[in-house]
């Protein structure tokens, strides 16, 4: 079951938390600002949930080690190997799922769909409603849900599906407290992401 989140308002000891993070690693990037993130939201037609928008304005915008394995990305770029001949991200666009999608594993999906309707779909759960946060390597991409029912919640897509990170099941492939700060925090106490990988190192789990 996913959690609702207060992404409008930014709490303050969610940001402090961040803030504690980010404060010891001099490599941190400088914040944005606010101009930087208006502007953003604005070309996009959308607005930033907190308290990530908070947190690139006025805390950090990118960060080399990490979180994910290949760090944090500044909140306009996208990662290296994400390709030149993709779809255009829409980030307007309200992100599609709500629930892990396999497609891979997905049987139902594809006597349901025709091809097309999955690769559509697929196409939507990668470009559309979000931003992305960086890569762990490997085609695995971490995605914050900016537009539709997720909004706030971060979400890993790769080649063989969707999943979001933290949930209240013991038993979700990525439990965790859900959001930006819940994410950043697992990464911060040095936890795998995900609960039966057999070790810290996402490579590991890739």
């Amino acid at each position: 079951m996913m959690i609702d989140m207060n992404t409008e308002t930014c709490d303050p000891a969610e940001l402090a938390t961040l803030r504690e993070i980010f404060s010891s690693r001099p490599e941190a990037a400088p914040p944005a600002g606010w101009e930087a993130v208006r502007s953003f939201e604005e070309q996009h037609g959308i607005v930033l949930p907190e308290p990530y928008r908070t947190f690139v304005a006025e805390v950090c915008d990118g960060l080399r080690a990490g979180p994910p394995y290949y760090g944090l990305l500044p909140f306009t770029q996208t990662p290296s190997d994400w390709g030149s001949d993709r779809p255009e991200r829409l980030l307007a666009e309200p992100f599609p799922l709500t629930a892990t999608w396999m497609w891979e594993n997905s049987e139902e999906d594809e006597e349901a769909l025709s091809e097309q309707e999955l690769e559509a779909r697929m196409d939507a759960a990668f470009d559309h409603g979000s931003l992305l946060l960086g890569t762990d390597g490997c085609g695995m991409y971490w995605h914050l849900v900016v537009t539709g029912p997720q909004r706030g919640h971060v979400w890993l897509i790769d080649e063989y599906g969707a999943m979001p990170f933290g949930s209240s099941s013991s038993t979700s492939p990525m439990p965790g407290a859900p959001g930006f700060t819940g994410w950043v925090t697992h990464w911060a106490q040095g936890h795998s992401w995900f609960a039966d990988a057999p070790g810290d190192d996402p490579e590991e789990a890739a």
